[in-house]
């Protein structure tokens, strides 16, 4: 009998230790890898997609397909950057290859920050003649911080100019700046040309495709983990919305298994009173460019799935029965902020659909569901709101959608935001590197150090000079257009935040003042050319103007007043030569970039989903002269 009881306590005993260790183990799926593809901008990323994804099988051999094909978005397609990470999937040797498409801009970095929890290594992009830029360095970073395997791939070998060898040494430098561990510093090299779809492991023979990229995404990259009998956890990366089944969260299973129809609870790492009820309605998993409805997935998928109406990124997806938390990578914080308001200018609501405060709130609360790099405060006015972003760019392109999307609105110009650190005033700065033709080197230092940068290094690349500098957020506000006519269009510059550093003093913004528009009416051709001898002229006759109106830019410091409505009088008398017609200045056109970098903080760009307008922010002449004086007083 004693045997017996014995018998039954071992057997029990060993079944709760059967179930324990199966509930801790962290079975691999061998069947799948998950990477993210990071780079600085321009580098070549979404090109290299492309090719993965049309030897991965993802295109019928009679497919036509338009290049950097993950760019669907219709601002991403006009500039020819990514701005939105993208998941995608490839297949090799009998293995789904999950891909991420990820910005290269420093503006978007929150973008890469929130997707590296998805994947289980990266794949570094760097140009073979540019070498590691300053976005290489800040997704390397964090890439490592989460621990990641590292596949180097050194791109564009075929450029005439590339050094492939001098930028592999270039990158382990970065790797132990950045203090990798001795893993993470044997990473493969492997070397591309993402235009033609080769690889090779030789610097300088170019291949024949991709396939020892993809053999090393295969040996170095470690297949996810998870516990498909644990229950479910999701960390959501990533939201979107449909037309037709709400909002669809993209994470990865850590553990478990997500079924259609499955009760779920949504819950939050850093706000405990979250708990929600749902019910999944939809899955889908990645193939190519297409989404693919399943049943159910298994811990290490990446899937996109529909049914949570109130899912936030960084919310964690769980079994009822078991409602645990993911942490979620902390996103860096803002450093740029504007002020959006409702348009209260003379045309105010002729061209946009949604004008009202609540539509425009209603609209950059709904951005704070998918951007998670972006801020947005209530203001003591109720027709204005403080949004806060990662850069100029970051909130354009904002500016840019909302424009399309049939908003009208007015916007401040960008101001850094400060940080009081032990009772000192401190602003962030940035890493500038520019790569400028040898005879432009002079200009563009002296413009850095009177916008109170420093210069950190200058080495020569190629034919080229590359200089790095660490300037003021505040002192780059305006520079791009004035970079580009100091090298004479050949420069290339490019930045990313470094820190944070004591206040550096007050910066000039900008050397020149604005015509304005004396009354209200139509630009004609004998107005504008009297008034282009003042300056240059931003508006074309039968351009619609009112009073206080932005319609050129002076060489002269102070505002100008100018009467671009003027028509000539008639007389029955002719003069020699008064029958010639005008000759008039082509005027200059301003993108939303460079609205945003000329006005001054008494001005405003005037969106419309037809036109941008630059105005002042007071239109009266008499109260803005008043205004004027009266902080002249103050000051």
């Amino acid at each position: 009998m004693w045997r017996g009881v014995k018998f039954i306590l071992g057997f029990i005993i060993g079944f709760h230790f059967y179930v324990y260790i199966k509930k801790v183990t962290r079975l691999k799926r061998e069947d799948l890898r998950n990477i993210a593809i990071i780079a600085h901008v321009d580098h070549g990323k979404t090109t290299l997609v492309d090719e993965m994804l049309r030897q991965g099988g993802a295109f019928r051999e009679n497919q036509v397909v338009e290049n950097r094909v993950m760019d669907n978005n219709d601002i991403e397609r006009e500039r020819g950057i990514t701005i939105l990470a993208k998941n995608t999937s490839a297949f090799y040797n009998g293995v789904k290859i999950n891909i991420v498409d990820t910005p290269g801009h420093a503006d978007f970095g929150g973008e890469v920050e929130r997707v590296l929890k998805m994947v289980n290594g990266v794949v570094l992009l760097v140009d073979a003649f540019e070498g590691p830029m300053p976005q290489t360095r800040f997704v390397l970073q964090k890439a490592l911080e989460l621990n990641h395997k590292v596949i180097i791939v050194v791109n564009k070998i075929d450029r005439p100019d590339a050094r492939p060898e001098e930028v592999t040494d270039e990158v382990l430098e970065l790797l132990l700046e950045l203090d990798a561990t001795e893993e993470q510093l044997d990473s493969p090299v492997v070397y591309c040309s993402g235009r033609t779809g080769t690889a090779s492991i030789d610097p300088y023979e170019q291949g024949e495709d991709l396939k020892p990229l993809f053999e090393a995404i295969l040996s170095h990259i470690d297949a996810p983990e998870g516990n498909a009998d644990q229950p479910l956890q999701v960390l959501v990366s990533s939201v979107e919305y449909n037309d037709y089944v709400g909002r669809l969260a993209i994470g990865r299973i850590e553990h478990g298994v997500i079924k259609k129809g499955m009760d779920v609870v949504l819950v939050d790492y850093y706000d405990e009173s979250l708990s929600q009820r749902a019910k999944i309605n939809t899955i889908y998993q990645f193939a190519g460019l297409k989404r693919e409805t399943v049943e159910e997935a298994a811990a290490g998928d990446i899937v996109c799935f529909s049914g949570l109406a109130e899912v936030n990124i960084g919310n964690t997806v769980c079994d009822p029965a078991a409602p645990e938390a993911l942490p979620f990578v902390k996103i860096s914080d803002p450093t740029v902020e504007m002020t959006f308001s409702v348009n209260n200018s003379p045309f105010a609501g002729k061209e946009g659909t949604y004008v009202t405060s609540r539509h425009i709130r209603d609209r950059l609360y709904g951005e704070l569901k998918k951007d998670v790099s972006l801020r947005v405060e209530d203001t003591d006015s109720a027709d204005s709101f403080r949004v806060l972003g990662r850069g100029e760019m970051h909130l354009s392109i904002l500016i840019e959608n909302m424009r399309r999307e049939g908003f009208e609105l007015q916007v401040s110009a960008p101001k850094v935001l400060f940080k009081d650190i032990d009772g000192v005033r401190h602003e962030p700065m940035e890493r500038l590197v520019c790569d400028v033709p040898s005879d432009c080197v002079g200009s563009v230092i002296e413009k850095i150090g009177n916008r109170k940068g420093e210069m950190l290094q200058m080495h020569q690349v190629g034919e080229r000079m590359r200089l790095e500098f660490l300037v003021p957020s505040r002192g780059l506000f305006g520079y791009s257009s004035e970079f580009l006519t100091d090298t004479k269009g050949e420069g290339i510059m490019s930045t990313i935040l470094e820190g944070y550093a004591p206040y550096k003093g007050a910066i000039i913004k900008r050397n020149m003042g604005s015509l304005i528009a004396h009354e209200n009416g139509e630009a004609v051709t004998y107005g504008l050319f009297n008034a282009q001898e003042r300056g240059t002229m931003f508006i074309t006759p039968g351009t619609p103007v009112y009073a206080g109106m932005i319609v050129g830019s002076s060489p002269k410091v102070e505002d100008i007043v100018v009467n671009v409505c003027k028509k000539k009088h008639v007389t029955n008398m002719r003069a020699a030569g008064s029958d010639e017609a005008l000759r008039l200045v082509p005027p200059r056109i301003f993108s939303l970039e460079q609205c945003l970098e000329f006005i001054d903080d008494d001005e405003l760009v005037e969106v419309t989903p037809k036109s941008l307008r630059l105005r002042k922010r007071i239109l009266d002449h008499t109260l803005r002269l008043r205004a004027q004086y009266n902080k002249k007083n103050q000051d």
